[in-house]
């Protein structure tokens, strides 16, 4: 069942679509669905994550990096659960995420496209801070600025501390510790699942994202093995 998932995200194909050497369609999907509303993705995807981050010698309480990537939706998506980013010109979903300085993610909310960094800033920080209440500091970029400053310091116990590009710079720049989020984004890229938003529900699109994540942790993981 695992291995059906895994090639679903990393192939990118329908469910109905799925090899004669998996079980059938129905049951992976059955299986996919109770691990999602169980929460039995989210652990297996943060136990893998504990083993990394312990083999590369790092403390189990990270640093967090905060980002945001807008991703087309498909003719799947409902209306309800979708928008249009001014700013980056794509009609969909946006993934806000909170990784680590390994790149390992930490904390995904899907939302609408249309909601601003700041909104669902809000949203991401607190799950952040249920989940891992050892982290005190967060590195984001200027889309993060204003009264979510002031509600992480202020709530969360959280310095967010924005990393800004600089006005008298042009073309490609890589900004301290932003360029690890965005190594995130590229690797997620991988996983043809995740080349748009297919998912009818924005909690499947999290699951699918902490499925990809885990390929590349359990990867990871292989080679140090060997």
């Amino acid at each position: 069942m695992v291995d059906a998932v895994r090639y679903l995200v990393a192939g990118g194909i329908t469910w109905r679509a799925m090899p004669a050497d998996f079980p059938a369609w129905d049951r992976v999907y059955a299986f996919f669905r109770r691990w999602r509303n169980k929460g039995l993705t989210a652990e297996f995807h943060d136990r893998l994550r504990d083993r990394v981050r312990q083999a590369a010698g790092r403390d189990p309480e990270p640093t967090g990096i905060i980002d945001a990537q807008s991703v087309k939706g498909a003719a799947s998506v409902p209306a309800a659960t979708r928008g249009f980013d001014g700013g980056k010109k794509v009609n969909g979903r946006k993934r806000h995420i909170v990784v680590d300085t390994l790149g390992l993610l930490l904390v995904v909310v899907v939302t609408a496209a249309s909601v601003t960094d700041r909104d669902a800033g809000q949203t991401l920080l607190t799950r952040l801070h249920e989940r891992h209440w050892r982290v005190t500091r967060v590195w984001a970029d200027g889309g993060y600025t204003g009264r979510l400053v002031d509600f992480a310091r202020g709530v969360l116990r959280i310095a967010l501390t924005v990393v800004r590009r600089s006005d008298d710079t042009s073309g490609f720049t890589v900004l301290p510790k932003r360029w690890l989020v965005e190594r995130t984004f590229a690797w997620l890229m991988h996983s043809r699942r995740l080349a748009r938003d297919y998912e009818m529900r924005t909690d499947t699109s999290e699951a699918v994202i902490r499925w990809s994540m885990s390929m590349v942790m359990s990867r990871r993981l292989a080679r140090r093995a060997r």
